[in-house]
């Protein structure tokens, strides 16, 4: 039997999760331990975005773009965590 796609993602998106939540747990705070939790949040974002979206069968530039999207998300939060942290 095979399995539909969605239920793969779903499994992943459990699995980044749980690995999220594990994360946050032992990691000491600063901002490694943030890059690490985004870096996570965004690998979730960017699975939703490509499967319950349907993005995947889009074209390579909407999915770049989209990709980009995410990734500048995570690193404008990123960096808003980290001067927080100096200033």
């Amino acid at each position: 039997m095979t399995r539909h796609p969605l239920e793969t993602t779903l499994c992943v998106l459990i699995g980044l999760a749980v690995a999220t939540l594990l994360a946050s747990w032992h990691l000491i705070a600063g901002p490694s331990a943030t890059a690490v939790l985004l870096g996570l949040a965004a690998l979730k974002g960017r699975r939703i975005l490509l499967d319950f979206l349907g993005l995947r069968a889009a074209s390579p530039v909407w999915r770049g773009l989209v990709t980009a999207w995410v990734v500048g998300i995570a690193s404008f939060a990123w960096a808003a965590s980290a001067v927080r942290l100096f200033v």
